[in-house]
């Protein structure tokens, strides 16, 4: 017993077992392919299993993969991995199971095994057509709703991807989807005369399937060719119609007219044809060719026109007449072209038609007026022709253009704008009538007058939009001023016009309603120098209230019916050596050169010889040679130097006017007067403005230390918190000497007293209110022309000067605005000195 235990351990020992695969379903991705499968839309060079096994020793493994002779390898295994790889495209339609032989071995034992790898369906297969493409023939009397053809597709695929269903588009078949039973519509007929063949387009598409994924849906197509087949169903038919047939004045019996043609409507097997006539008196017809013939003489035809009824029948192979077709043949009865056309009116034929009418008709109106009838009495081609209207203009047309035989003429208003009455009392047209398509292209005419009447269509127009007049400013009233002149080209009352004018500037002026003419009011007194421009407007109207208008500019001339005209008739005037003294007067006129004043001396004493004036601006000064009082004294030989001047002022006008003044001069030297420079400044009275510049500067002065010094005092005041009392100002009376003015910067005891203002001097100037504020000067006094006093009047002129009709302006000579100033300046430094008592 021990020996056998020991001869089995050596056995053992000495015992090499095979390897295995492992067994793990068919669900399971490595093993031993037991019940595999995949799908055939696989992609070749995908991983798609694994063998797996082991060795009962523990020796490494190595797999293997092999097919049977002549077999497609599509597999491919790695021995050491086991992994296997698709090598081939699979296509189930061709093989749906492979047999593969794997095996396994250690080295010294090796295991093979024969496996199925099952290849599993996929949706690649589009349905094919068994019987299609496929031409049928169908005769065309079947009946709607029956069945002419079955359609079989197959699809390799399986499930849902190898169903098939049929689809179709045609209005004329229907088709079974799932039995491919193809049937005419209910409804519907076949017609072959209608359509020969019918081409019909089949789908067959599948139930859808997966592949490589996606859901995917395959779909076939193939024509069906389906020929109707003819049956005897349809009448003979015409061709060529309709017909038209000529007999002709020269016809004889026999003659040949017309041929007809015919031909069974069922072309695929068509029978004969045989025609006739309804009527046979008059024409025959040949039963074959369908050739119809004149059977009586032309004069005979008692008609122009015959419709001729043919018949085209079937014949049966038996000769019996079957179905049949009519048609008619229009034969006209043709003559020689011997009559051209003619106008009638009312009584018969008639070359000359009149018709009144307003002008400006609505366009497109009818002339109903007019009746005029238009005639060919020959017949067809010879009876046809055209109508036109010659005349002027393109205000009228005639319908109908183009004639046969017979038509009421029609004369319509084609431009309504050019019949106007008051360029054509009347119109005047040609009616032509000419034949279109004879040799002799006969014609005939009529004159068409129309007479027109007049209506209220124009407006007056003047001969200008604007009239310009001038009138002199002493025209007396009623003084015409301007004629304007409107004309209506509307006849009778329509075209008288009746004048008017308004307007702001139309107070002064009347116009005559009949003849236009513009007058001046009578009592209208023209002046330049008040108002030298006028506009209004004129309006012309008619009798219905039609105007229109025009503008009228009235100029008054200005005449030279003023005199130059100075403030004063004596003039004072300070004059220091080197500056010169102005004088001014005013001529009212208007317009130059009648205001236009030239400046003369007429006399100096005690020396004529030492003023010169400027003639345009008035301003006198020394000759060029004094430049100082000891020349002045030398010549005159007297210490006092005042002069005393006659001024001339003069106008251009014609004729002209001048005016003289007496200006008085004193002569002075500014270094004679105490207070140096300020003072010689101060005398300079010629020059106010510098005056008024020093007082605004000095009033500046005074106003910014005021507030230097009330900032100072409130600031003060707020430091030591002191309560000042409210105290009232109370101001003293001005006393009425300070309007006794000295000049402050010299002394009333010097030889150049006379330089002194006297009361006596300014007694005929009465002194203004006080200023309300220091910067203004008090308003000077005021003048009118009527106040004026004419101290030396010397007018060199026949005509005497008008009296004044408007205020002169303002003036005041030199020494007057150098006196207001000074006191102005005096009665502020007078008043700030008392305020500031009291502040």
């Amino acid at each position: 017993g021990l020996a056998c235990k020991y001869l089995l351990l050596a056995f053992y020992t000495q015992a090499d077992f095979a390897p295995y695969f492992y067994d793990n379903g068919p669900y399971s991705n490595n093993g031993n392919l037991a019940l595999f499968s995949l799908s055939e839309d696989m992609p070749v060079g995908t991983q798609i299993y694994c063998l797996n096994g082991t060795d009962p020793e523990g020796h490494e493994v190595r797999y293997g993969l092999s097919f049977d002779p002549g077999s497609k390898e599509y597999f491919r295994v790695d021995p050491r991995s086991g992994n296997i790889t698709l090598v081939e495209k699979l296509d189930r339609e061709k093989q749906d199971s492979i047999d593969v032989i794997i095996s396994i071995t250690d080295g010294r034992s090796k295991v093979m095994e024969r496996v199925t790898i099952f290849v599993m369906d996929a949706n690649d297969e589009k349905p094919d057509f068994q019987n299609m493409p496929a031409i049928i023939d169908v005769l065309e009397t079947t009946e709607s709703g029956s069945s002419i053809f079955k359609v079989e597709a197959v699809d390799k695929d399986t499930g849902s991807g190898g169903s098939v269903t049929y689809y179709l588009q045609s209005s004329m078949f229907a088709i079974d989807r799932h039995s491919g039973v193809l049937r005419i519509k209910f409804g519907e007929m076949l017609d072959y005369e209608k359509t020969k063949t019918h081409f019909v387009t089949i789908i067959a598409k599948d139930g859808g399937g997966n592949f490589n994924g996606k859901e995917q849906f395959l779909s076939s197509f193939a024509t069906l060719t389906i020929n109707v087949i003819d049956a005897q169903d349809t009448p003979p038919s015409f061709i060529g119609t309709p017909y038209f047939g000529y007999v002709y004045e020269i016809s004889t019996p026999g003659s040949e007219i017309f041929t007809v043609s015919a031909e069974d409507g069922d072309v695929g097997n068509p029978n004969p044809i045989r025609y006739s006539l309804d009527e046979d008196a008059v024409f025959g017809i040949n039963t074959t060719t369908g050739c119809i013939t004149l059977l009586i003489p032309p004069n005979y035809l008692k008609r122009e026109v015959f419709n001729v009824k043919v018949r085209a029948s079937e014949v049966s192979p038996e000769g019996r007449l079957m179905d049949y077709g009519v048609t008619t043949v229009v034969i006209r009865v043709m003559d020689l072209n011997n009559n051209p056309p003619t106008f009638y009116g009312e009584n018969g034929p008639q070359n000359m038609f009149e018709l009144t009418m307003y002008e400006h008709p609505p366009e497109g109106e009818i002339l109903r007026g007019l009746k005029v009838t238009v005639n060919d009495s020959d017949q067809g081609a010879n009876a046809k022709f055209n109508l036109k209207l010659i005349g002027p203009g393109r205000m009228l047309r005639v319908v109908p253009q183009t004639v046969l035989n017979e038509a009421q003429v029609t004369i319509l208003v084609e431009d309504s704008a050019a019949m106007d009455y008051e360029k054509h009392h009347f119109l005047t047209y040609k009616l032509l009538a000419v034949e279109i398509d004879t040799s002799e292209r006969f014609s005939a005419t009529a004159d068409i007058v129309i007479h027109l009447l007049d209506t209220n269509d124009n407006a007056p127009k003047f001969s200008s939009d604007y009239y310009i007049a001038r009138i002199p400013e002493n025209s007396p009233g009623g003084s015409n001023v301007v004629s304007v002149t409107a004309v209506d080209p509307d006849s009778g009352p329509w075209g008288e016009v009746k004048y008017s004018i308004y307007g702001s500037g139309a107070d002064l002026f009347l116009i005559q309603p009949a003849s236009g003419i513009i007058y001046t009011q009578p009592w209208a007194s023209l002046d330049a120098e008040v108002k030298s421009k006028y506009n209004f407007y004129v309006k012309a109207e008619d009798a219905e209230g039609k105007y229109n208008l025009a503008e009228v500019f009235v100029t008054v001339l200005d005449l030279n019916d003023h005199p130059p005209a100075f403030n004063n008739n004596f003039l004072q005037k300070t004059m220091v050596i080197g500056a010169p003294v102005k004088i001014e007067a005013v001529d009212d006129d208007a317009e130059i050169p009648n205001n236009v004043i030239e400046y003369a001396i007429m006399k100096a004493e005690p020396d004529n010889n030492i003023f010169d004036i400027d003639t345009d601006t008035g301003e006198i000064k020394l000759k060029s040679y004094i430049k100082s009082m000891a020349i002045i004294q030398n010549i005159t030989k007297k210490r006092d130097c005042s002069w005393s001047l006659v001024v001339q002022a003069r106008d251009r006008g014609q004729p002209s006017f001048s005016t003289t003044a007496v200006v008085k001069i004193d002569i002075t030297e500014a270094t004679h007067l105490k207070g140096g420079p300020l003072g010689s400044f101060l005398i300079n009275r010629n020059n106010p403005m510098q005056i008024i510049g020093m007082l605004v500067g000095l009033i500046s002065l005074m106003v910014i230390v005021t507030i230097i010094i009330s900032t100072a005092t409130f600031m003060r005041n707020k430091r030591s918190n002191r309560i000042l009392p409210n105290r009232r100002v109370r101001r003293r009376p001005r006393s009425q000497n300070l309007w006794s003015f000295r000049n402050p910067f010299r002394k009333s005891e010097t030889q150049r007293e006379k330089f002194r203002i006297k009361e006596d001097e300014m007694e005929h100037w009465c002194p203004p209110p006080p200023p309300c504020a220091p910067s203004l000067p008090p308003p000077p006094p005021s003048y009118f022309h009527g106040e004026r006093h004419w101290t030396v009047p010397t007018v060199s002129a026949a005509v005497a000067p008008k009296p004044r009709k408007k205020p002169l302006l303002e003036r005041q000579d030199t020494m007057n605005k150098d006196t207001n100033l000074s006191l102005m300046f005096t009665i502020f430094c007078h008043d700030s000195v008392h305020n500031k008592r009291f502040i």
